[in-house]
């Protein structure tokens, strides 16, 4: 039993090497730097020019000058956290097998509904008045994207859940703008979304409507840069519903035709059941993915008009790389670990809430 264990863990060495090298590692140093004022020339320069300053950063990033919480300060907001903290909390006292799932759920409702609760005061303000709207920014752009890709790819799947040639020449065309690279994708858009020569411009145009200018005009270069996205994202997003679509036995189906069940119930009672796992899976991942979102908004919009589309990435990158704050970005960047690692956690109840 202990040779074998041994062996176990000679095979897994490269990998736990390799791991704590190029990702454990960076990350305890990232939150190492982001404990410090460190000025990236500065440093570069002379590497004994940096001042420990704790939490400072974060609170710098987070926090304001004469801060108040009020019970009211975003009431729609607040009280339907609460609300909705009640009832996942019921709903877990009714559900042993979920309770956990539940009770977290109704945990983060809560915090987020005390958190939102804090502004400034009269004579206050935010040290960083940039964070929490890029947070903003982020959340709605990670808000329309991330169901719009989840949406589209398992319509095509289903689509195209076929051995057929025409099927398989699709897969092909719907798959080929996941391996471009951000900057093709985005060079792509500029052009279609172009108000003087682009393809949608050329439409509107077709059925008498005025051209728009997507990427310079405040709402419409949100709706740009979600366009771009999900036509880029969706291929990776499809192909996955389609493995987990050849997993479900043909024989289900040919019951379903045997009862007479149209294609419509059949998708509904049958095939989406199915795919819940499969579901979480591109949910989460996208999720992941697109809160990091950064190539599209530096490229395409640069983050206008009037920073409405300017991203949290796209903030730590500036502060890091243009004011070589590199401490104060390290703290963003690490703020933002911690949303992701949230979604994470929330995937893992998910699946063990289904499993039970």
């Amino acid at each position: 039993m202990i040779r074998t264990e041994r062996q176990a863990f000679v095979f897994l060495a490269p990998f736990l090497i390799a791991y704590g090298l190029f990702l454990f590692y960076p990350m305890l140093k990232g939150f190492w730097i982001s404990l410090h004022d460190w000025h990236l020339l500065r440093v570069a320069m002379n590497p004994d020019a940096v001042e420990f300053v704790g939490f400072r950063n974060y609170e710098r990033i987070l926090w304001g000058r004469d801060m108040e919480w009020s019970a009211v300060q975003k009431p729609w907001w607040q009280g339907g956290l609460v609300a909705l903290a009640a009832l996942l909390a019921y709903r877990g006292a009714k559900h042993a097998h979920d309770r956990t799932l539940y009770w977290f759920l109704a945990a983060v409702a809560l915090v987020a509904a005390f958190v939102i609760g804090w502004a400034p005061g009269e004579d206050g303000r935010w040290y960083n008045r940039q964070f929490w709207p890029r947070v903003g920014n982020t959340l709605f752009l990670v808000a329309w994207i991330v169901p719009l890709v989840t949406a589209v790819a398992l319509v095509l799947a289903v689509l195209l859940n076929r051995q057929t040639l025409a099927a398989a020449v699709f897969r092909t065309i719907f798959f080929v703008s996941t391996v471009l690279s951000v900057t093709v994708v985005t060079l792509i858009w500029k052009l279609a979304l172009s108000p003087n020569q682009g393809l949608v411009s050329g439409i509107f145009e077709r059925f008498g409507l005025e051209p728009i200018a997507w990427l310079t005009t405040e709402g419409f270069a949100d709706a740009g840069i979600i366009m771009a996205t999900v036509w880029w994202g969706t291929g990776i997003s499809m192909m996955l519903f389609l493995a987990a679509l050849q997993d479900i036995s043909d024989e289900i189906y040919d019951a379903a035709r045997l009862d007479d069940i149209g294609p419509v119930r059949t998708f509904f009672y049958i095939t989406l059941p199915n795919l819940r796992h499969a579901i979480v899976l591109v949910m989460v991942l996208a999720v992941i993915a697109h809160f990091q979102i950064f190539g599209q908004v530096r490229l395409m919009t640069d983050g206008g008009p009037v920073e409405t589309t300017e991203s949290l990435v796209v903030l730590i990158y500036d502060t890091g790389f243009q004011e070589n704050k590199l401490g104060r970005a390290t703290a963003m960047s690490t703020v933002l670990l911690m949303f992701i690692t949230l979604f994470s956690i929330l995937q893992v109840l998910i699946v063990r809430g289904q499993r039970d």
